[in-house]
């Protein structure tokens, strides 16, 4: 067997079957480029799921992490560290915010968010013990966790693993009268994604995002944006909210907040809102940790220079406007997103979306599928012109090749 082979068989003989990657081993990455055990170098056009916004190996990244390295990192939060105040203050400064209660993965970033918004309602509004509801949207993906699952509507994620958490209404994403008929005195928060990552970079209806502010306000709930996906750069502005003018009661952070050097998450929101938290009542121990908090405070410093944002913005639009001219020829049945972000769905005819990733792998090209025929593209932030145009390229090839 070849290396690779080697390496799969080994990991599948040894590791449970969670996932099911493209058969493709890497062994190093710098920039937008990975290479496998073999040599063979492929253009990454998925950075992580947005967790390699800076792409690859980014050397501010890794020098800050360097640094602290030789220093320390691990406390706990039985004790402050010197990181921790500066990561929460600059962190809290760029989302316009004033608290931040930081975590790990997205998913306990999640977990936080639905926590605070159940006490919150208990201890501010006044819902009644054991009543609070969120409101959540079809198709969503927030995490894995059994809470979690228990609001997913995807049969993969969600089945065999009950009995479910109750709390939880489910409405149709970018449908505001069923979100304003969803809501009870007892709702205590909305909680969306700005752009429906998993479910293939949906974008939802001009309006929506600033209707969902105004009904949240208006009744007294809390709204509650995941923006761990679509956050810190990706579709061209800080945060994915910010194209529709809206601020919302707390972002729920993660992926490129560690910029692919380790996991940060964090919950963002006012004084008065994760104020409700008592010492004992939530709590991580690795979270907040000196590494972490060395590693994101380089993230913040990189995302107010604005840079990653117009590089984005700028890349995004080239994107877009090549990937529209795919459609209209059979191949390519529709092209959603914003900025250096996007869901390509595959005609049927020309294979599924597993299939057209495979195929790009062989041309060099490292994208991802999700449901049945959709393909995501999100190349690091600092892939160039010339590399994007490339994976481009080879996205034509594969699609002509029918």
């Amino acid at each position: 067997m070849s290396t690779t082979e080697t390496a799969i068989a080994s990991a599948e003989a040894h590791s449970a079957h969670n996932y099911h990657p493209l058969p493709v081993v890497v062994a190093s990455a710098e920039g937008a480029w990975m290479t496998d055990v073999e040599g063979r170098r492929y253009l990454d056009m998925l950075a992580g799921y947005s967790a390699l916004n800076f792409g690859h190996g980014n050397r501010r990244l890794i020098n800050a992490a360097k640094a602290q390295l030789d220093r320390v990192t691990l406390t706990s939060r039985a004790f402050y560290h010197d990181r921790f105040a500066e990561f929460c203050t600059e962190l809290a400064a760029l989302c316009g915010m004033e608290t931040v209660l930081p975590m790990n993965t997205g998913a306990e970033a999640v977990e936080t968010a639905v926590k605070t918004a159940r006490k919150w309602g208990y201890r501010v509004k006044g819902v009644p013990d054991g009543m609070a509801k969120i409101i959540v949207a079809s198709d969503n993906f927030h995490g894995r966790t059994t809470t979690i699952v228990s609001f997913s509507t995807d049969p993969e994620a969600r089945a065999d693993f009950g009995p479910y958490t109750p709390g939880f209404e489910i409405v149709p994403y970018g449908d505001l009268t069923a979100m304003r008929e969803a809501m009870t005195e007892n709702t205590v928060a909305v909680l969306i994604e700005p752009i429906q990552g998993e479910a293939g970079v949906l974008v939802p209806p001009a309006g929506y995002l600033p209707g969902v502010r105004e009904l949240t306000r208006e009744r007294n709930v809390l709204f509650i944006a995941d923006e761990i996906q679509s956050g810190l750069g990706r579709t061209g502005k800080t945060f994915a909210l910010d194209h529709e003018g809206v601020v919302p009661d707390m972002y729920v952070l993660g992926k490129a907040l560690g910029g692919g050097v380790v996991p940060v998450s964090a919950v963002v929101s006012s004084a008065d809102v994760l104020g409700v938290f008592r010492p004992g009542e939530h709590g991580s121990t690795f979270g907040g940790n000196p590494l972490a908090c060395a590693v994101a405070l380089e993230v913040v410093a990189m995302l107010r220079t604005g840079e990653y944002q117009q590089r984005a913005a700028e890349l995004g639009d080239h994107l877009h406007r090549e990937l529209g001219l795919l459609t209209g020829g059979g191949a390519v049945e529709a092209v959603r997103g914003r900025g250096l972000w996007a869901g390509v769905d595959i005609a049927p005819a020309l294979g599924t979306g597993r299939e057209i990733s495979e195929k790009l792998m062989e041309e060099g090209v490292l994208v991802k599928d999700t449901h049945g025929s959709t393909i995501r593209i999100a190349p690091p932030l600092v892939i160039s012109k010339e590399d994007l145009d490339w994976g481009l390229d080879r996205l034509h090839t594969v699609l002509s090749a029918r």
